[in-house]
């Protein structure tokens, strides 16, 4: 069995090739060695192959690192088996790499007819921070378009069957010639079909699909961030002409919560004390996502607007290790209505503050406190 050449050396690249330069030089060697290009010619074929093999292991990081540090061996294993079997799984692999997802470069520009990918749908899902907290299973409604059933998806009117396109033979292309080269595009009277309907289905209309809900179940693990996209291959409408379904893609949006403010994997809430806890301290139970009790210590001498920080109570790190922190921003309390007793209370604790002042003692907060109230 003859030896493979280096993937680099067939893609005529460096050895630190970038992933456009990767691209941009398989792009070129597909389009010399295209079958429509080169019929009948089992060489350009398997130059073909050979260049989509080669991207194929070039483009994946992972698969990348194992041919650079082990060589064809490091790919052929697990991962890779050694090439395509044949060029319609170069199509299936790569189509998307030479225009956008609704059918490939080598459609538009040999017109080969083949299944164009369906259109990708799109979801916005609303979490709220207790789900964000937790993890969540969600059943989706999706509508999308599915099979007729009452036609089968043909298109044709129950009874009747699509005719074959008389512009292109059944083929679904047409040759037209460009300068010197002779081209096949889509046909234009089926749309690359093959088949025309005259007697179309009067439930879908000649299209083989109708829209239908479609529930669809996901899994949202702990701690998703807000805005975070999530593709779900296949699960989008389906392709024309017998082509891949699109995506679903979901975007996730987290609801404002009542008493925290999320950032990051932290999370900020405020807590009211006392003037005598914020002095003396004191120990003070908070509610918490998971409608647990988390105990926070507040020291003496806290003063309004300090920041108090308790590990590992706040949300869980979406790869799973650990959690982040519950930051308590302090408020305290100041009555606006006093009794007598506490006036004449107040006004001792502000003498003791003038005479500290005067005779050149400054005690601390706590100890003032501690002289008023013995």
């Amino acid at each position: 069995m003859p030896s493979k050449r280096d993937y680099y050396e067939v893609l005529g690249v460096a050895r630190d090739a970038g992933e456009d330069e990767l691209k941009s030089a398989y792009r070129k060697l597909a389009l010399k060695y295209h079958p429509d290009r080169n019929p009948n010619n089992p060489e350009a074929e398997a130059k073909f192959k050979e260049a989509a093999e080669a991207y194929s292991v070039l483009s994946d990081p992972e698969k990348r690192r194992r041919y650079d540090q082990f060589g064809h061996g490091g790919v052929e294993e697990g991962a890779f088996t050694g090439g395509f079997s044949n060029v319609e799984d170069i199509f299936a692999a790569f189509g998307d790499l030479f225009g956008n997802a609704g059918g490939g470069f080598f459609d538009q520009f040999f017109g080969r007819g083949r299944g164009r990918k369906g259109t990708s749908l799109r979801v916005d899902l609303q979490l709220t921070l207790e789900e964000v907290a937790s993890g969540v299973k969600k059943t989706l409604e999706i509508t999308r378009q599915e099979r007729c059933e009452t036609c089968d998806g043909s298109g044709a009117k129950p009874g009747t069957q699509p005719k074959r396109c008389a512009t292109c033979g059944g083929h679904g292309a047409v040759m037209r010639s460009q300068g010197f080269f002779s081209v096949r595009t889509v046909c234009p009277a089926c749309g690359g079909r093959g088949q025309r309907i005259e007697d179309p289905c009067g439930r879908c209309r000649g299209r083989g699909t109708v829209a239908q809900k479609k529930p669809l179940s996901i899994s949202i693990p702990p701690g998703i961030q807000e805005g975070h996209v999530e593709r779900i291959a296949g699960q989008g409408e389906p392709g024309e002409h017998g082509g891949p379904p699109g995506d679903l893609v979901v975007v996730v949006h987290v609801l404002p919560h009542p008493v925290f403010v999320r950032d990051g994997d932290d999370l900020h809430a405020r807590a009211t004390i006392s003037f005598k806890q914020a002095v003396l301290g004191d120990t003070i139970e908070l509610p918490n996502l998971t409608q647990e009790t988390v105990v926070l210590k507040v020291p003496k001498g806290t003063q309004p607007g300090d920041r108090l920080r308790i590990k590992g109570h706040g949300l869980p790190r979406v790869d799973g290790y650990g959690r982040g922190n519950l930051v308590v921003e302090i408020q305290v309390e100041v009555p606006t209505k006093v009794t007598p007793e506490q006036v004449r209370l107040l006004e001792e604790f502000e003498e003791i503050e003038l005479r500290n002042k005067k005779n050149g003692k400054r005690k601390g907060l706590f100890d003032k406190v501690r002289d008023i109230l013995g």
